[in-house]
């Protein structure tokens, strides 16, 4: 893969195409973009949602440029959270989406924080719940990324293995899983076997790690891995920013499978 390097050795996202209107219409399949970082859009059939949309105010400066604004988002059927970090739970964007967002939905504990801190009336789910969006249907699935339970910063709580998630997604065009950040689980190896995979490859150790990533994948050897989090943020010391989708191309089975969007770029479900 023809992945660009930059004078700080990162790994870079290719080139932004542009999240038009277009993108939210009606459509007689499932479209899934990346967004960048850790955020997803999905079109499925005209039911538009978004998981951890990072679309502005980001507290790390950038190597790309964000494929739509929260202004420029006509419509969205549902909005998804998968845990607290601020890379994931962007408030402003939140905020700033909530005139043109019918629900949104995350753990509990991130929708309490919702509610105190933007007033947003989000939808509290517990690990293993399902909900739907019109034809879509959501499972939260377990993630283990409480890595504030090992920092003094953040002792004012107890950090719970359930304020993080990943969801299983099922479409009439098939079933999409972005198991989160999250550090391995042997859960993770004996999932129904999944269309596509919204992919993080991190090499870290409050991530899948690398190894991780791998193994993942041999294990769903037919699913498409769509590459996130990595190629976006200027944080060339900082490994959960920093996967390079050319590590996995010689210890992928059907390495074909790995799939490096630009953000914003559509692939057809």
């Amino acid at each position: 893969m023809d992945i660009r390097i930059n004078e700080k050795g990162q790994a870079v996202a290719p080139t932004t195409i542009k999240v038009n209107n277009d993108a939210f219409e009606k459509i007689d399949h499932t479209e899934i973009r990346w967004l960048g970082s850790a955020s997803i859009m999905i079109n499925s059939r005209g039911t538009n949602i978004m998981i951890d949309p990072l679309l502005e105010g980001f507290d790390m400066p950038l190597l790309i440029n964000m494929p739509i604004l929260p202004k420029d988002v006509p419509t969205l059927d549902g909005l998804l959270i998968t845990h607290i970090d601020n890379d994931h739970f962007s408030r402003m964007t939140c905020k700033d989406l909530k005139d043109v967002c019918k629900a949104y939905h995350a753990p509990k504990y991130v929708a309490e924080v919702m509610k105190e801190e933007l007033d947003i009336d989000g939808f509290g789910h517990d690990i293993g719940d399902t909900f739907k969006i019109n034809d879509m249907s959501f499972t939260l699935t377990k993630a283990k990324h409480n890595w504030q339970a090992d920092s003094a910063k953040y002792n004012y709580r107890i950090w719970k293995e359930e304020d993080y998630c990943g969801y299983w997604i099922e479409t009439k065009d098939g079933t999409i899983w972005l198991p989160g950040d999250s550090r391995l689980l042997e859960e993770h190896l004996h999932m129904d076997n999944p269309d596509v995979i919204l992919f993080d490859f991190a090499d870290n150790e409050w991530h899948i790690t690398l190894e991780g990533a791998i193994k993942l994948a041999n294990a769903y050897p037919n699913a498409d891995l769509i590459c996130i989090h990595w190629g976006s943020v200027d944080a060339p010391n900082m490994t959960p920013f920093n996967g390079n989708p050319n590590d996995l191309v010689d210890k992928v089975v059907n390495p074909q499978r790995i799939k490096v969007l630009a953000p914003g770029e559509k692939y057809i479900l």
